[in-house]
């Protein structure tokens, strides 16, 4: 059971990061970038939340595959 909750947290990881480098390169943030020098808050959550459950999901993989 361990190792389906870690690769739907690998997807999911993979999946949150695609859309936070799409909305990365979106028109709204690159206006956002202008006027305030940092990414929109939306993105910044996507690149993070993906960043975490891809790096949850793989940590879950090698713990199981170590039992």
């Amino acid at each position: 059971m361990g190792k389906v909750i870690s690769l739907a947290l690998l997807a999911g990881g993979v999946v949150l990061l695609y859309f936070g480098g799409q909305s990365f390169h979106s028109f709204s943030n690159e206006v956002s970038r202008v006027f305030t020098g940092a990414p929109t808050n939306r993105t910044m959550y996507l690149i993070v939340g993906g960043v975490v459950a891809t790096l949850a999901g793989l940590t879950g993989l090698v713990v199981s595959g170590k039992r």
